[in-house]
């Protein structure tokens, strides 16, 4: 039987903005399948695009309190401007504007399919780049994130008795995920990102671990400024890689978030897509069945480039590093700069890197020292019953 894959299509934007001057610009989505397209990746055998079915209030309210949703659905029905800041809803990072909710909904409903591919329909891997939004909590809104797509569609998984690894890659804390099933021992959340002793969301320290069935089910690395190639990939192979390994799950989740690269506007992360697509191949070669969800990214050429390369990993697809000159050609007509597909590893300068490089070996010694030892315990156990 040959090998399965779906990519969510691309749905019809027009209309949803946050703002001309917020950072998050919908029109990524649009050049992501533009470079997709010009790499002739969306016509490859074994892949169908997918267009998924919408999303029901019933599965909405696995992860979110209905009040909170009456208030989203309210406001997204508005023509005037709304707030209720109990809810994280109308300030300067999560504003209300006409189609909120139905904004929302979008990425939810393409992670739901994702998720039902995988595990209903055969697929191998399935890719949703709608979705990640991963801030997102049960009664309030929060960085950029108004329905956690992750968490509607892991507890889906969660109730057919699926084991789910979340792994998130963005260069923010995935919170919200990790929130949702902090006391859980069905889903390992395992998070590498931009340290939040200054850094928004202010969470992800090595010691928030989980509680309850689901200690040491939450895992944290977060990462100091001027982390580069090489240490993303040592944490990467030195954390999250064996603990995916031993924990052996029936679905690997990934949030594929591509504002850990060194020229995004946002974060002082300086990752490339050296380290990005050599954590994709060895999650490839894992053969779990994979879904796959998009997330930051706030350069909007890094966001084409990630996601395109992370569709070409999933389809076994080895990419030429220059750009296709059709897209080439597009992306100098709309001003956008030239950058090759693939980059040369990147080392950070020495004191900032000396500094970022002390602080992963202190927080991997950590973890192998209070995480391993509980989760690798436990795993073992409950397997053996």
């Amino acid at each position: 039987m040959s090998r399965k894959t779906a990519l969510i299509a691309c749905a019809d934007l027009a209309g949803y903005s946050y703002g001309d001057h917020h950072p998050f610009k919908v029109q990524r989505y649009r050049l992501a399948h533009d470079l997709m397209e010009a790499y002739g990746l969306l016509e490859l055998p074994g892949m169908e695009l997918v267009r998924p079915r919408p999303v029901g209030e019933a599965e909405l309210l696995t992860a979110h309190s209905r009040e909170y949703l009456d208030r989203l659905r309210e406001f997204s029905a508005s023509a005037e401007p709304r707030a209720d800041f109990r809810f994280g809803l109308g300030d300067v990072e999560n504003p209300v504007f006409p189609g909120v909710y139905d904004w929302a909904c979008l990425g939810v409903s393409g992670t739901v399919e994702a998720a039902r591919l995988v595990t209903e329909e055969g697929f191998a891997a399935a890719f949703n780049p709608f979705g990640g939004y991963h801030h997102a909590q049960r009664s309030r809104a929060s960085g950029f994130s108004y329905l956690n797509d992750a968490v509607v569609a892991i507890n889906h998984l969660v109730q057919q008795g699926k084991r789910v690894v979340y792994l998130d890659l963005d260069a923010h804390h995935g919170d919200g995920v990790q929130n949702a099933f902090y006391q859980s021992d069905r889903v390992l959340s395992i998070s590498l990102h931009e340290s939040g002793v200054y850094f928004f969301p202010g969470t992800g320290f090595e010691r928030e671990s989980g509680e309850g069935a689901g200690r040491g089910y939450s895992v944290n690395l977060p990462l100091l400024a001027h982390t580069d190639d090489a240490l993303f990939m040592k944490a990467f192979d030195e954390v999250a890689f064996p603990l995916i390994a031993a924990f052996d799950p029936d679905v690997l989740f990934t949030q594929l978030g591509a504002d850990t690269f060194r020229t995004d506007p946002l974060t002082r992360l300086e990752v490339t897509t050296h380290a990005y697509s050599y954590i994709l191949r060895k999650l490839r070669a894992l053969q779990i069945p994979w879904v796959a969800v998009g997330g930051g990214g706030y350069d909007m050429m890094n966001v084409a480039r990630a996601w395109t390369i992370a569709w070409g990993v999933m389809n076994d697809r080895v990419l030429s590093p220059r750009l296709p000159a059709s897209f080439v050609k597009l992306i100098s007509d709309l001003g956008y700069p030239h950058r090759m597909l693939l980059d040369a590893m990147h080392w950070a300068q020495e004191d900032d890197r000396n500094r970022a490089l002390d602080a992963v070996e202190k927080s991997i010694a950590y973890l192998r020292a209070q995480i391993f030892p509980v989760l690798i315990g436990d795993y073992g156990t409950k397997r053996s019953t």
